[in-house]
């Protein structure tokens, strides 16, 4: 009989169910072992739906229950000291976007799962959605010829969580919605962003209750990568219309798009796909088969004691590149990533 990889979900929220949900009954050699969640109800409702052991917090399912494996899908703010605790445990992690609050962070988390012999992914998951893979596959082939300029945009349809609209516990929008294209266009351009320039503006913030100091609901970042690449990232949270999410990739010898492309002249889209065309209405739709592969990614690392595809030295490098995309906007001015990594 084959063993089973059995896995503890922490965090219920939306994240955290579509892991969990996956690990119940989506991923081969995967079981979904418990739900950790500090919120009594939330975690309850979890559990009741998936016929799974609730849990408080995660030392309490370690001790409770046999584990391989950890998904972290809890806030932010506390994904270094689930990491490390999990690590200390022997348990493999695979750890939600954003990595980490700090770099200090990140290198703890990285430091632990080494010392502890266990495998950290990161969860940027269009690294495993198979329009994203086909697309690194012809850049790499060099279908296109040299990357020149890398555009990648995402938009959320509603507010952020009330913690991820503080700066301070989460590093706003560029790290919640927009590490996904931080460490999408590092990935499809081959090469570390060098400098950032970022724009942020605050047009629904206020109508819509956020008194979190510097929130923003727009951000326009321009890159430099070591390569001489140039790009742009593009998000906008809430977006209303829906989720979004697409790449292009301008090269010497043609155009890469990824996401889908009509030939309309004018388009209007709206309020979640009643307009002309039909949208995506969240991210879990839109990269459904993404989430089942980056999990069984994750299982098969573990159980097999390879590499996962993304590391923690991705999450690190997307983590670098928010921190210094958030610089530029306070501070009014073009960063280098290396900045950053003095700073840290």
């Amino acid at each position: 009989m084959n063993k089973r990889f059995r896995i503890a979900v922490v965090g219920a929220g939306r994240a955290g169910m579509v892991h969990a949900r996956n690990a119940a009954g989506a991923v081969h050699s995967a079981e979904l072992a418990c739900i950790v969640d500090a919120d009594q109800e939330v975690g309850g409702r979890a559990g009741a739906e998936l016929g799974v052991p609730v849990f408080r917090d995660l030392s309490q399912a370690l001790s409770a229950t046999a584990l391989d494996g950890v998904v972290i899908a809890a806030p932010t703010f506390a994904h270094a000291e689930l990491a490390v605790l999990a690590a200390a445990a022997g348990k493999h992690i695979f750890c939600e976007k954003p990595m980490a609050l700090s770099l200090k962070e990140c290198d703890a988390m990285a430091a632990a799962a080494q010392t502890a012999g266990v495998v950290l992914q990161v969860g940027f998951v269009r690294r495993f959605q198979a329009e994203f893979v086909e697309a690194k596959k012809r850049l790499e082939a060099g279908e296109i010829g040299t990357p020149m300029v890398v555009k990648s945009l995402t938009r959320g349809p509603g507010l952020p969580p009330s913690w991820a609209q503080d700066l301070r516990r989460s590093n706003g929008m560029l790290a919640e919605v927009n590490s996904h294209d931080f460490d999408c266009v590092r990935w499809l351009a081959g090469a570390d962003i060098e400098r950032v320039y970022t724009e942020t503006a605050n047009f629904k913030g206020q109508e819509r209750g956020v008194a979190a100091p510097d929130f923003y609901d727009n951000a326009v970042v321009s890159l430099r990568f070591a390569s001489g690449t140039i790009g742009t990232i593009d998000g906008a949270c809430p977006a209303d219309y829906g989720y979004d999410a697409r790449v292009e990739v301008l090269g010497t010898e043609g155009l890469l798009v990824v996401g889908e492309v009509r030939s309309v002249p004018v388009l209007e889209v709206r309020s979640r796909g009643t307009g002309e065309l039909p949208t995506y209405a969240s991210w879990p739709e839109r990269f459904e088969p993404g989430y089942r592969a980056e999990l069984a990614g994750f299982v098969r690392a573990a159980m097999d004691g390879s590499a996962p595809a993304v590391g923690a030295a991705d999450g690190r490098a997307a983590v670098a590149a928010v921190l210094a995309a958030n610089r530029s906007w306070l501070e009014g001015r073009p960063v280098l990533v290396a900045e950053e990594l003095v700073v840290a």
